[in-house]
């Protein structure tokens, strides 16, 4: 075998490692996190004040909680998101109100929000708030989320959180919980269930 085709090998080790390694933590993290109990979502927004009331009747939020400096999972989930919202009808689309929550307020304002959200679509809502505000609605959501110090990293530090996405109804029901995936299928059929159901 070739040095080329060693290093080649090691490589894909590594990057299937790293992926397994990734997986597992997210799997820790989502049983960690306990059921969901889901309710009212108040906070300020990239739309001025946020709330699901604000929600009509037919219309579910897609909640997302993480920040807009996370290197992999985040951007993964949104783009997720934008891609099932391209393929629904414009009927169905009228229905979904994708929503980042950011779990990073000392870096996460809300310029900072739509400027970033703006690479995934116009329809996506940036919220944030104190991490006093943000804890108890983590918490009843069901995600785990913590600051990591990095002090050897230009970024000071990262959030380590849960990743899944959330169906979530104006009165602050969760409709379908879906766990972090890279690809639209999971997402996209718990969505049209979601909206066949009302």
């Amino acid at each position: 075998m070739t040095r080329r085709g060693i290093w080649w090998g090691l490589g894909s080790v590594l990057v299937m490692l790293v992926a397994v390694g990734v997986a597992f933590y997210q799997q820790q993290m989502q049983q960690a996190s306990g059921e969901p109990r889901g309710g009212p979502i108040e906070l300020p927004s990239t739309e001025g004040d946020f709330s699901l009331s604000q929600l009509e009747d037919d219309q579910l939020a897609v909640v997302f909680f993480g920040y807009t400096w996370c290197p992999d999972v985040c951007p993964m989930s949104l783009a997720v998101v934008r891609q099932v919202m391209g393929q629904l009808s414009p009927e169905q689309r009228r229905r979904v109100v994708p929503l980042m929550i950011s779990l990073d307020p000392e870096r996460d304002t809300l310029a900072r929000l739509e400027e970033y959200l703006a690479f995934f679509g116009d329809g996506f809502i940036g919220a944030t708030a104190s991490p006093e505000v943000l804890a108890p609605l983590a918490d009843r959501y069901g995600v785990v989320w913590r600051k990591v110090e990095t002090p050897d990293s230009a970024m000071a530090y990262t959030i380590d959180h849960s990743a899944s996405l959330f169906l979530v109804d104006r009165d602050g029901e969760i409709r379908r919980r879906v766990l972090h995936s890279p690809t639209s299928g999971p997402l996209q059929a718990a969505l049209e269930k979601a909206l066949m159901e009302g």
